[in-house]
């Protein structure tokens, strides 16, 4: 059976953390594995992410992955955070280098941890967490090749991690070509692959410019002409979720992370499609 996890961002609003709520509300009866919460770019939403993962634990059966990054803070700061996850029960950290405040090239703080490894190796050092990695199918646009970019994922294991969650792609033969990749480097922890289901195309496309994701031109041609057509695109955005999430399942994948982007309604109907969590 595969399993599926869910990742939200923290509000920004009230009326964001209704919308957030009713998202949550929305999936949690699919009892997935696990839902994540992100942090924002420098640690931006360090509070609301605290606050969220609180009262995933306190007011819902889902088992919550609180992600923690070392950007722009010092290791005090970040093992406060680790401080306070651990006291709130949190059991899973998606651990993760992060983007700096004003989106350039990543500077280790003075006083901070170097990078994701070093964050790694801390958290493991430490124990009680189940720590989850970043991958990506497509080599991070920071990185100087695909092998640059498995060393990195290999020395993160080698720190303590136990899986991997992808970056998002629409070309689902990426997703397997990096499976292979992963094969023949000997990396054997779970990577799950990464599914962005998503009616805003042109939002889409800027994130996936940003994170080095590929656009397939026959998915530009679907929503080509569709900008004021938003039912259209929806039926669009659920065929081709579905289509790569029954390829991924016939390739023997065996978890899916949905990046739900704080809208349920498209990934729920994925799931309940492709007969994904509970029914």
């Amino acid at each position: 059976m595969t399993r599926i996890s869910f990742e939200f961002f923290p509000p920004k609003s009230d009326q964001a953390e209704e919308k957030l709520w009713q998202a949550i509300d929305r999936l949690a009866p699919l009892q997935p594995d696990f839902v994540s919460v992100t942090y924002g770019a420098g640690g931006s939403t360090r509070d609301r992410t605290h606050a969220c993962v609180k009262r995933l634990i306190e007011e819902t059966n889902l088992q919550p992955a609180a992600h923690l990054t070392c950007v722009a803070a010092s290791r005090a700061d970040v093992d406060s955070v680790i401080d306070e996850y651990a006291a709130l029960g949190v059991k899973h950290i998606v651990a993760l280098r992060g983007d700096m405040p004003d989106m350039g090239a990543f500077q280790p703080h003075a006083d901070g941890y170097s990078g994701s490894v070093d964050l790694v190796a801390a958290l493991a050092k430490r124990g009680g967490f189940d720590i989850t990695v970043s991958a990506y199918p497509e080599k991070h646009p920071e990185s100087a090749s695909m092998a640059a970019d498995i060393d990195l994922l290999k020395a993160k294991i080698d720190a303590g991690a136990t899986r991997a969650i992808t970056q998002f792609a629409f070309d689902t033969t990426a997703h397997l070509r990096f499976r292979d990749a992963l094969a023949a480097a000997n990396i054997t922890i779970p990577v799950i692959p990464g599914i962005m289901p998503t009616t805003n195309f042109v939002g889409a496309q800027r994130m996936a410019e940003a994170c080095g994701a590929s656009v397939p031109d026959w998915l530009a041609a679907h929503y080509h002409g569709l900008e004021s057509d938003a039912d259209t695109r929806k039926h669009i955005a659920a065929s081709v979720a579905v289509d790569q999430c029954r390829k991924l399942i016939e390739e023997d994948f065996e978890d899916l992370h949905f990046y739900t982007l704080n809208q349920a309604d498209l990934t729920f109907a994925v799931c309940r499609i492709l007969g994904l969590g509970k029914q």
